[in-house]
């Protein structure tokens, strides 16, 4: 199957979330009522300001695999604070992974498979964190398997699902390794309408399995598949290690699913600016679809 077509998929700001101004290795970002400063290598121009005015700042370690600590005014919440996506609520948090527990990049993304969702349909979510495309997916009816290895990220996810009144859908909470259940799944013969896999670089599982991106995407994708039929829906990836190629995880879901029929996009993901309107990239993803 040959990749249909190479996108930028564009988040644009909402009510509660804005890339306000970015450059020279940092962005300025509002979340709610609050501004954070993080790094980011992509943002290679000069900003449109100088003198930003933030509520925090993420100061980055000099290794390029991480590190780093939040410098935050005393009246930021520890334990966050709300917002809102359409009709799902959640919280943002700064952690120690430099991000707001949640990636808001994704919201074209979240938006494009509600529209390909209908009541009833099986939905999994792989490394699902703290479930707000999962929860996304079951206010529209879905019914979702969210699996994530960490049981603080499954919590989190339990308890966005209650501040968003949707704790009565059919969702499965699964504290488990992605690649693990998904084995077990197709020894089941399980399937689904549509798979959302966003993997980390790096991971471990519940008993210490170790992920790693480079080694394991191209099994995880060949099992996930299994899972799916010629009347299933979609599936998502969204990669955010910059040493990958769309080209190249669009190729893996192309070979992947060649035999589904439907066809595959591929192509990075960006925020725009409000500032100025530039759109600055985040990530990369594949998605087949079968409409």
């Amino acid at each position: 199957m040959a990749i249909d077509s190479l996108i930028t998929l564009t988040g644009e700001a909402w009510e509660d979330y804005g890339l306000v101004d970015s450059g020279n290795g940092r962005k300025l970002e509002r979340y709610g009522r609050y501004h954070f400063i993080r790094p980011e290598p992509q943002a290679m121009w000069r900003p449109a300001q100088d003198n930003w005015q933030a509520d925090g700042e993420f100061i980055g370690a000099s290794d390029e695999d991480g590190g780093g600590r939040w410098h935050l005014k005393p009246y930021v919440p520890k334990d966050g604070w709300l917002l809102q996506w359409e009709d799902v609520c959640f919280l943002a948090q700064n952690t120690s992974f430099r991000h707001l527990a949640f990636f808001p990049d994704m919201a074209p993304q979240w938006a494009w498979m509600r529209e390909r969702v209908t009541e009833d349909a099986e939905i999994l979510n792989l490394f699902g964190y703290t479930g707000v495309g999962s929860l996304a997916l079951a206010a529209k009816g879905g019914k979702v398997t969210h699996v994530d290895a960490s049981k603080k990220s499954v919590a989190s996810a339990k308890n966005n699902a209650e501040l968003s009144g949707l704790m009565d859908k059919p969702i499965r909470w699964i504290v488990d390794d992605a690649v693990k259940f998904t084995a077990r799944e197709v020894r089941r013969h399980r399937r689904y309408d549509g798979i959302l896999m966003d993997p980390p670089k790096f991971g471990r599982g519940p008993a210490h399995e170790v992920w790693r991106l480079e080694e394991n995407l191209s099994d995880l994708i060949d099992e996930a598949v299994k899972l799916l039929d010629q009347k299933s829906k979609f599936l998502v990836l969204t990669v955010y290690a910059v040493r990958m190629s769309a080209l190249a995880i669009g190729e893996l879901l192309s070979q992947a699913t060649q035999h589904l029929g439907g066809c595959v996009e591929v192509g990075e993901m960006a925020i725009k600016e409000e500032a100025r309107g530039l759109n600055l990239p985040t990530a990369i993803f594949a998605r087949w679809k079968n409409d």
